[in-house]
């Protein structure tokens, strides 16, 4: 069996669910094509889906065309559901981005191609909504070349473009050996050789050139077409058949797989889609569950990774996709995406038999957390809406839902109002359950300030024996932690060694300030312990003293949050628009005007840029354009101090931590 799972991404609205519906309408999988508008498609099953006409959550569905078996996974287009499309990147061999002819490449657009770039995942553009009046392909291109280096192969002819009755075929014969000659000539020898010598490729040759490059993340392949109208629809699914890359290229001898996806239903419980690289699993099986750990450095900057964790659960029941419906299988196959049911233990991310090398690249970073509680302030419902947030945490691990058991509300992260929305809903639905959400607040974070030495020492009251000693030593921003260091066994066991390692991973997560710890580089320098007095525990309690005693001493830096905006406005707004730029405190490039418009580009602070839609729409009386992005963080300009409330007890209170982390105190 031939497999190709495929991903179809785009920013919202560029019409990625209206094509996943002709694909499976196309193939025979469904009996009509369903509309987004009418909330009738295959894949947008959430009631929020249906009422808002936009995808939330990821969904697959399988079809068959010309011998291959399609699994398309049908992504969300909203940024506010990035994450969806990141988890998606791992399963995929291969991408289909959808690009509007009308709106071009916007921001998600950009991030999208970006990431493929950087998972080095091969991909094929289809130019959408060819149909209606603005449709300008020729810009289109001009704008995917500028975001991505891969050369560009439009393989579309189309007529009537920007009309109803636009039609497109794809170029043959002459036609066909001609472009593909040309554009190969930048980046294939023998097709260089040829055009510098006027000859043209063979068909045969051009196609098999045009297969390697694509899967050697090279050359994108352009299809256009009308996905509403199905015009193109069949010349894509026929050209992914012939040059896009299968499962083989990620095939393994051994059983292997990645969870992508959670979910919870109500009937089969915690549901885990697998794709799976190599190997079988059938109904009743065992399989080991692996929790990928974090990557360490070590001083001759060897990667490596801390022992993993694992865990054997049986497999109750595999469910296949028929179309977007599922289907009971029984069994599972190398190449091949399911369902899989009886894994309490499986998290998004986790792996199943063994751990791949999966491709994936950071689409998402939630800069704003907001507060929980039911709406009747109830505290006897607080535990029951922790628990169902948990659980949702597990479909969208970003979400990150925090809680103490004592604590009046809780905390989760988020990207925006609609992600909001579509929680409350699902809260509502299926844990009948009704939340209050308080307004969002930014996500900074910190890193050490200066560079020196963090240590503790817990010898008191025995028996406990643990001393650690780390060098920290502030990165440039976007760096992210390593750590480093091997003392040796004599001075402080190997074991205890991984302890420490352990610990500190666990106390990024609050700096002196309760901000996630980032941009630094670690180094254990000293530590002890005692053949007598040490117990195995002792470095999980002086571990994160040390961490917080550094952070005292040598000062943290708040970090806060930027994103990348673009606007487009009518040039006559220029100067309102740059106003409400400089307003926010954010660095700008100069306008570029083309036409009666005005674009500009600019960085702007998370924290007061929130209202930039709403100004933006206000003054222009909706004739704005705006995307934006994130950006990645630098040092706070405001002068506030941005702290945040802790959660547990803070190592610096060192009596209290140490009865707390033995068990003797409750927060």
């Amino acid at each position: 069996m031939i497999y190709h799972n495929i991903g179809i991404l785009a920013h919202v609205d560029s019409g990625k669910t209206t094509l996943t519906e002709q694909l499976l309408y196309l193939t025979g999988a469904i009996r009509s094509a369903g509309s987004v508008d009418e909330g009738t498609t295959a894949t947008d099953s959430l009631s929020v889906e249906k009422q808002r006409g936009i995808s939330v959550r990821s969904a697959t569905a399988s079809a068959v065309w010309n011998g291959v078996t399609f699994n398309i996974i049908d992504t969300p287009g909203h940024v506010d559901f990035a994450g969806e499309v990141e988890r998606a990147l791992c399963a995929l061999d291969y991408a289909v981005v959808v690009v509007s002819a009308v709106e071009g490449v916007r921001a998600h657009t950009e991030n999208i191609i970006k990431s493929l770039d950087t998972a080095k995942i091969p991909r094929i553009v289809f130019i959408n909504k060819t149909d209606r009046a603005g449709s300008d392909i020729r810009t289109v291109i001009n704008e995917l070349k500028s975001v991505s280096d891969h050369s560009f192969l439009l393989l579309s002819d189309i007529e009537n473009e920007g009309d109803d009755t636009v039609s497109v075929k794809t170029l043959d014969g002459n036609d066909f050996c001609e472009r593909s000659t040309e554009v190969l000539a930048d980046i294939c020898d023998e097709a260089a050789e040829a055009y510098l010598n006027e000859e043209l490729l063979t068909a045969d040759r051009a196609m098999e050139l045009i297969r390697n490059e694509t899967a050697a993340c090279r050359l994108t392949v352009v299809l256009c077409g009308s996905a509403k109208k199905g015009v193109g629809v069949r010349e894509l699914a026929d050209m992914l058949t012939k040059i896009m890359p299968s499962s083989q290229r990620r095939a393994t001898d051994e059983l292997c797989g990645i969870i992508f996806k959670i979910e919870h239903d109500k009937t089969l419980g915690k549901v885990s889609h697998v794709r799976l690289f190599g190997g079988e699993i059938k109904n009743r099986d065992e399989v080991e569950i692996i929790i990928p750990d974090k990557k360490v450095i070590t001083d001759d900057d060897v990667v490596q990774t801390e022992e993993e964790n694992s865990v054997k659960e049986k497999v109750s029941q595999i469910k296949k996709f028929v179309g977007a419906k599922y289907s009971d299988s029984g069994l599972v196959q190398g190449g091949d995406i399911a369902a899989l049911c009886g894994l309490p233990s499986a998290k998004t991310g986790h792996f199943i038999g063994s751990v791949s090398l999966s491709e994936s690249a950071r689409l998402v970073n939630p800069f704003l957390r907001v507060r929980v509680r039911p709406t009747d302030n109830d505290p006897q419902k607080i535990p029951q809406l922790a628990e169902a947030l948990f659980r949702l945490s597990d479909e969208e691990p970003y979400m990150d839902a925090k809680w103490e058991n004592g604590q009046k509300e809780i905390t989760i992260n988020t990207t925006g109002k609609i992600q909001l929305e579509v929680l409350s809903n699902l809260l509502r639905e299926r844990y009948s359950l009704s939340a209050d959400f308080s307004p969002p607040t930014v996500i900074y974070k910190e890193t050490p300030s200066t560079k020196g030495l963090a240590r503790a020492s817990y010898t008191m009251p025995k028996p406990c024996w643990a001393v650690v000693e780390f060098m920290f030593e502030p990165m440039p921003r976007g760096y992210g932690v390593s750590y480093h260091g091997r003392l040796p066994s004599n001075q402080c066991f190997y074991r205890y060694q991984s302890h420490i390692r352990t610990s500190f991973n666990s106390c990024l997560e609050q700096g002196l300030y309760g901000w996630e710890v980032t941009d630094f580089r670690c180094t254990l320098v000293g530590g002890e312990h005692h053949t007598i007095h040490t117990h195995p525990l002792d470095f999980f309690v002086c571990t994160p003293m040390a961490f917080m005693n550094g952070l005292s001493s040598l000062g943290s830096t708040v970090l806060e949050p930027l994103l990348k905006v673009r606007v487009t406005a009518p040039s006559d707004l220029s100067g309102k628009v740059l106003s409400e730029i400089v307003r926010t405190g954010g660095d700008y490039d100069a306008p570029v005007i083309h036409s009666q418009n005005v674009t500009l580009e600019a960085i702007v602070p998370v924290a007061t840029s929130m209202e930039l839609p709403t100004r933006l729409a206000v003054l222009s009386s909706g004739k704005a354009v705006l995307s934006q992005s994130f950006y990645g963080y630098r040092e706070c300009r405001d002068g506030l101090e941005h702290k945040t409330e802790r959660i547990g007890v803070n190592p610096l209170d060192r009596s209290k931590w140490i009865l707390w982390a033995r068990g003797a105190y409750q927060s």
